[in-house]
């Protein structure tokens, strides 16, 4: 028997207990996420609001990136390490992170020459502009830190260290609040220091995560990786669900700024912001979880533990369900708190957030099934389901639903496109559970 983390007889409070650490990393980093927007339309103005807004398609698809190969070659090392093949899984580790460090630094270099035409092209109006070209060129100093500390997001609890991702995560989030405060409201640097803290909340995770790993003995650690394009391949492959959602967040964000911008004008961008800003936030608790699950099914698909797979899909929906009524109780109850946390009272960008949210609650009660469903294939390494599921729920219904309802009932419309989205989805989730479970055996 193995004395690595993930080997074990999983039970409920073992595996909440281990999936915890990485369920509280993702919710303070959704939490100093939705800070920056906080401190932008407090200290700044709703209009930088709508701004951070209109370039958020760019955080999207960087994030996607690194989702990418984290979640895919995630699966790829846990599932070597399942088989013992330790060696194996340390090497494409070091290249997974490689790979990042230069895919940011591409970005970086790309977004600084031509962000002009970008900023222009994801439809910010002359009033936006500056405001969305001074947050994003700062920015884009961070994206290869931020491409690393999403690799080590996920990849510190494969390392069986779910406890210091949660940790760095934390210690990131609190100083990203307080730098924030310090840039905007002390130093006056506006929509620039809000940028400016972010960028620092990314770099403490990814200059701690290459620390660690580089002085680690034992677990995962840095090696001299041997250049395996099938494993980059694999990787891509089998992440590409992780880099679909984040691609099509990116592609909805977008059109729900297009659609806003018609018809409410700025005020109704920065609606729409603190809508999908909260939503990313509550998301945070079955993100995490899935995250932090993903390995433990893919260690016991790697070792050929059907028992151990049973078990940890039953612990995993009963912990959904419970998770779903209680989100969807939060949104309902405190939809006018968090809504307030944003912006004033008094405000049109207050009354126009608060329809939406009466509407927008009841996503909650299905996107977390979704959310898992897609991440446990990818576990499996089965990045083909995954992906399709992942492109169903976002580019399919979303899309469809931005596209569509807003038609037949106008701004109505636009808030109902996610709940009619997710609970779409929901149903497709249900029946490729039950459809591949002859295969993978995970269900009774």
């Amino acid at each position: 028997m193995s004395d690595h983390a993930l080997d074990q007889e999983w039970r409920g409070a073992s595996l909440l207990g281990f999936a915890f650490p990485t369920i509280v990393m993702m919710i303070f980093m959704g939490l100093y996420t939705v800070v920056d927007t906080i401190f932008v339309a407090r200290y700044v103005s709703t209009d930088a609001l709508s701004a951070v807004n209109i370039v958020c398609p760019v955080i999207h698809v960087t994030v996607g990136l690194g989702t990418m190969l984290a979640a895919g070659g995630n699966a790829v090392v846990s599932r070597n390490m399942g088989a013992r093949r330790e060696q194996e899984a340390m090497e494409d580790f070091t290249l997974l992170v490689t790979a990042a460090a230069a895919l940011g630094f591409v970005i970086l270099i790309a977004g600084t020459l031509w962000i002009d035409e970008l900023v222009y092209a994801l439809g910010a109006s002359d009033l936006l502009f500056p405001y969305c070209k001074d947050y994003l060129g700062v920015l884009f100093l961070f994206i290869p830190a931020n491409i690393i500390q999403t690799v080590f997001a996920n990849l510190f609890v494969t390392a069986g260290r779910p406890g210091l991702g949660c940790g760095l995560a934390v210690i990131a989030g609190l100083a990203n609040i307080v730098l924030d405060y310090v840039f905007l409201e002390i130093c006056g640097f506006g929509i620039r220091g809000a940028a400016l803290g972010t960028g620092c909340g990314y770099l403490i995770p990814a200059m701690a995560g290459l620390g660690f790993f580089w002085k680690s003995k034992g677990g995962l650690s840095f090696r001299r990786p041997k250049w395996r394009w099938g494993v980059l391949g694999e990787s891509c492959l089998n992440g590409s669900s992780e880099m679909v959602g984040q691609l099509a967040a990116a592609v909805t964000t977008y059109l729900f700024n297009i659609a806003m911008m018609d018809l409410l004008g700025e005020d109704g961008v920065a609606a729409i912001t603190i809508m999908i800003y909260s939503q990313f936030l509550l998301n945070t608790l079955y993100i995490g979880f899935s995250m932090g699950v993903a390995p433990v099914i893919g260690f016991q698909y790697g070792s050929q533990n059907r028992e151990g797979q049973r078990k940890v899909f039953q612990i995993s929906i009963s912990f959904l369900a419970m998770a779903s009524l209680l989100l969807f109780a939060v949104s309902s109850l405190g939809g006018p708190w968090i809504i307030g946390g944003f912006v004033p009272e008094t405000s049109r960008v207050y009354s126009l957030a608060e329809e939406g949210f009466s509407i927008f609650s009841y996503s909650f009660l299905f996107c977390g099934l979704n959310i898992f469903t897609s991440a446990m294939f990818t576990a499996l390494s089965n990045g083909k389901v995954s992906g399709v599921l992942s492109f169903l729920r976002t580019f399919g219904f979303l899309t469809s639903g931005i596209l569509l309802l807003p038609r037949i009932w106008g701004i109505a419309g636009i808030w109902l496109a996610v709940p009619v989205a997710e609970g779409s989805m929901f149903f497709v989730s249900v029946i490729c559970l039950l459809y591949y479970n002859r295969r993978y055996g995970y269900g009774p």
